[in-house]
């Protein structure tokens, strides 16, 4: 099986998808192969499964794609300051793969897309870490080598790529964000990258 860096992402309105997207460019870009799964929506009144595979957009993913990775980005739109609940009800059904040990030590990163400028993206940045610590995952954040993350008048944090979507979600991912995005990959994919030749 040829290595890659898996890209786990759940978005409502299309804006972590779109960075979803860009980070798997960055880590194509790096040399490492990407592969983008996403998670179902979730709803309070269960009238019928899901089909295993949508019928439109990034395939659901399995325990198998997250076993394998070299690599794991994971992101989520922010809930008033927190992951999205179907993103950690994925995280909560992770628990054979930490009985056994399957991600340690390989590296991590996350990302998040809130509506407004002080929408709680860093702590949901925060609120993806402690599972990726208890399954032994390296986290790796943005450095200030990149000036968009000290200029930047949007999204983008230390802790991960961000963006600010707008209150009706319809504000397009602004330069920065963009730049930000493709290099947190790019991170990403050298530092898995290099773990596999170890």
């Amino acid at each position: 099986m040829q290595p890659y860096v898996l890209v786990l992402y759940y978005s409502k309105y299309g804006a972590t998808k779109k960075m979803a997207h860009l980070i798997a460019d960055g880590i194509e870009a790096s040399g490492m192969q990407a592969k983008i799964r996403t998670v179902p929506n979730l709803t309070t009144v269960v009238t019928q499964a899901e089909a295993s595979i949508p019928e439109e957009g990034d395939i659901y993913c399995t325990l198998e794609d997250l076993q394998h990775c070299s690599g794991l980005a994971l992101g989520s739109p922010t809930r008033f300051g927190n992951m999205a609940s179907e993103m950690k009800y994925f995280l909560d059904q992770t628990t054979s793969l930490w009985l056994n040990g399957a991600l340690h030590h390989k590296p991590a990163c996350v990302f998040s897309s809130s509506g407004s400028m002080h929408g709680g993206q860093e702590s949901t940045l925060l609120t993806m870490l402690p599972p990726l610590f208890h399954h032994g995952m390296m986290i790796l954040g943005l450095t200030n080598a990149h000036p968009a993350l000290s200029n930047t008048k949007t999204g983008g944090t230390p802790y991960g790529a961000t963006h600010v979507s707008g209150p009706r979600h319809d504000l397009g991912l602004s330069a920065d964000e963009k730049m930000l995005c493709i290099e947190q990959g790019k991170r990403l994919g050298t530092i898995a990258q290099q773990l596999q030749v170890k």
